[in-house]
């Protein structure tokens, strides 16, 4: 019998060590190695891509542009780049209960419709509980094959005899391979069965979608080097008690990256939202000081979004700083401008800054915005209803210039914002508009002297 030894692994990168470790020495992470028993098997089988490849010429390489199947959801096919890309392999991450199956069985009605092949296998639910799904989201297609499996060598089989043109893998934590001897979920289960998943994919030209549980800090469950392996993550965000959600890709080899899709949580399931800025701004408040409107780029969309803050004299020596939907970090620095380069006495108040809606922005070209909402609150002094801003701003106070200014612009104006006010550098290639005016600012002093 071969010989069983314990290894360590690190779940942020999967790095192996002999002995356990308190900071992983390739990631550096604190307290994330955990303990597996491994048995040595010698594999002899050869992979989909094991004959001997010979180096080509650049020049002689024939270029052809990959092929997409649309997936008849303009959000999902947005954030996929235009559709899947035959033989890629795409994680899905999210929060339990975020609409991530829901999400993929719409998707394989859509599939289904175009006499696409598509396979559903689950490892967590049964036939009779994924049809009871089906039938509340009004999904009956005959292209469609369901299998409750957890065994990778059973569904290899399964796979290389039905031939499917998608697949789903639901979930990725629960499957596993009889040569591993660790339990489904650990580090080298989830290791081996992407692996040889990426080798059905690539081998025998199967998009494969593999769904994957997300820890209490919001990453995927499991090894870093997962996300690393796949063509495409996307992740799944958003309250799951609000009505809507949003589909972020943070990697995509065949498309653009921090892009998002706008989705709407209803009884038949998720529903496209065309326009997401309006959506952010429903119930906004009016003439209340505190809060403003910004405008964010997620990926190639523009999004407006209102930034709320509320400063308030504080009971207690230590000051309380909160960041809801924004960096922690970010929203102190630029409560240190305010107090420099304006004179304006923070460090005796709470503080609480939230991006209202939920979403979760770090763009730089919020920062306006937030410096706006706190003077606001602070003097009590409301800004008006209709004007939008944005733009970056320095630790001496100026505000520079945000990427893509004129179609945030556009955006603002299709809502009926009559003012906006912006990075006087963006003004230089700028085309003015009859239907709101613009206010070019080299510093937050102009910015609040505009709105006084």
């Amino acid at each position: 019998m071969a010989k069983i030894k314990t290894i360590f692994f690190c779940n942020e990168c999967g790095h192996e060590s002999a002995k356990w470790l308190g900071q992983c020495p390739s990631c550096n992470q604190w307290n994330t190695f955990v303990e597996e028993k491994i048995k040595p098997i010698k594999n002899t089988s050869k992979g989909l891509g094991s004959e001997k490849n010979e180096p080509q010429k650049l020049s002689d390489i024939k270029m052809e542009e990959d092929k997409r199947i649309e997936t008849k959801i303009k959000e999902l096919d947005r954030v996929l780049g235009g559709g899947i890309v035959i033989g890629s392999l795409v994680l899905v991450g999210g929060d339990p209960g975020i609409g991530k199956s829901t999400l993929l069985l719409q998707m394989c009605k859509h599939l289904a419709a175009e006499d696409k092949k598509v396979l559903y296998i689950s490892g967590e639910e049964s036939l009779k509980q994924i049809k009871i799904r089906a039938e509340r989201l009004d999904i009956d297609a005959n292209n469609l094959l369901l299998l409750c499996e957890t065994n990778l060598t059973n569904i290899e089989d399964i796979v290389k005899k039905n031939m499917p043109d998608v697949m789903i893998i639901d979930s990725i934590q629960t499957m596993f391979k009889e040569d591993i001897t660790s339990a489904p979920g650990s580090v080298s289960q989830v290791r081996e069965v992407t692996n040889t998943l990426m080798q059905l994919a690539k081998g025998l030209s199967i998009s494969t979608f593999i769904v994957g549980h997300v820890t209490k800090e919001g990453s995927i469950a499991g090894p870093r080097v997962l996300e690393h392996m796949v063509d495409t993550v996307l992740y799944f965000e958003g309250d799951r008690h609000a009505s809507y959600r949003i589909l972020r890709g943070v990697k995509n080899r065949y498309g653009s990256t921090n892009e998002i899709g706008v989705f709407e949580m209803r009884d038949k399931g998720l529903v496209e939202v065309n326009n997401p800025s309006e959506l952010m701004l429903t119930g906004r408040p009016t003439d209340v000081s505190g809060s403003v409107v910004s405008c964010s780029l997620e990926g190639t969309r523009p999004m407006l979004v209102e930034v709320q803050s509320l400063i308030s004299q504080t009971n207690f020596g230590m000051p309380r700083r909160t960041a809801t939907g924004t960096d922690y970090n970010r929203v102190v620095l630029l409560m240190a401008v305010l107090e420099k380069r304006l004179g304006m006495q923070l460090a005796s108040c709470d503080a609480y800054v939230n991006i209202a809606g939920g979403i979760k922005i770090n763009e730089p070209a919020l920062d306006l915005g937030i410096i706006m909402a706190i003077a606001s609150s602070f003097k009590n002094t409301p800004i008006h209803s209709k004007t939008i801003v944005f733009g970056e701003v320095g630790l001496t106070g100026e505000v520079r210039a945000v990427n893509m200014a004129e179609q945030r612009v556009i955006e603002a104006e299709k809502l009926g914002f009559d003012v906006c006010i912006m990075p006087k550098a963006n003004l230089k290639n700028f085309k003015p508009s009859n239907t709101i005016k613009v206010f070019g600012v080299e510093n937050v002093t102009e910015a609040l002297s505009i709105v006084r």
